[in-house]
């Protein structure tokens, strides 16, 4: 009795088992038949249609770069041709410029430098005197081209050409003074002033003339009038050339 009745229960738990393993296993193939029925290709078509815009839009990002890259660069090439050109005029420039300076230069070095400036003297008073009487300016300062003699007084022009002379009279008593200019002993100015009071009266004058090699200028202080002098040159003529003819 025991015996047949464990032989059931054995028959029983063998049925559950293989309803158990077939009902199991129908679900796996059913899942495995289903994924086989996928194509392969659908699911690279559809991992394609999530990628390619992207690698589009990074093409053309990249391509719109360039684009721009080769303006800029052609912009580039542009100013530095400009560039070029402005740096070659400037160095024609220059050339032309030495050119002139050293043409300046040999011709400034060719032309005769004529310049004096002078005092009269240290001793003080000088006149009155009965004659009309020469100036000599015996302190001398400058004397480019030696063409003022101060052993004479008198101015020598060594070349033809245009020049400038000034000078200035003193006198610090009261009393009369004045200078007269002379061109190869011909008077061309007479300047005079009278002192009312014993401190320093002062008068300039200046003249530009025209004058060929040999002409001689020189001062002189009209007879009865006196000017003053001392270390602090208050008396003085000077000259020099403008320019040769």
């Amino acid at each position: 009795m025991r015996v047949g009745f464990g032989l059931v229960l054995l028959l029983l738990g063998q049925c559950g088992l293989r309803a158990q393993g077939e009902g199991g296993g129908l679900s796996d193939v059913g899942e495995i038949r289903e994924f086989q029925k996928t194509d392969p290709r659908d699911a690279v078509e559809e991992s394609s249609k999530q990628t390619t815009p992207d690698i589009w839009d990074e093409v053309r990002a990249l391509r719109d770069m360039m684009v721009e890259l080769k303006a800029d660069l052609k912009n580039m090439v542009t100013r530095l041709k400009d560039s070029e050109s402005q740096v070659n005029e400037l160095k024609a420039e220059l050339i032309v410029t030495k050119v002139h300076v050293e043409l300046l230069q040999r011709e400034n070095s060719a032309k005769p430098k004529v310049a004096f400036y002078t005092a009269l003297t240290t001793a003080g008073r000088v006149g009155p005197y009965n004659t009309e009487t020469t100036l000599k300016y015996s302190i001398v300062h400058t004397n480019i081209g030696n063409a003022y003699s101060p052993a004479s007084g008198f101015f020598t022009a060594p070349v033809k050409g245009v020049y400038y002379f000034q000078f200035t009279a003193a006198l610090v008593y009261r009393g009369l003074m004045g200078v007269k200019v002379f061109k190869n002993n011909r008077q061309i100015v007479h300047n005079e002033e009278f002192n009312h009071d014993d401190g320093f009266a002062y008068f300039t004058n200046s003249v530009i003339l025209e004058l060929i090699a040999g002409d001689i200028i020189h001062l002189a202080l009209p007879s009865g009038q006196a000017v003053f002098d001392n270390g602090n040159n208050h008396n003085t003529f000077s000259g020099a050339l403008l320019f040769p003819l």
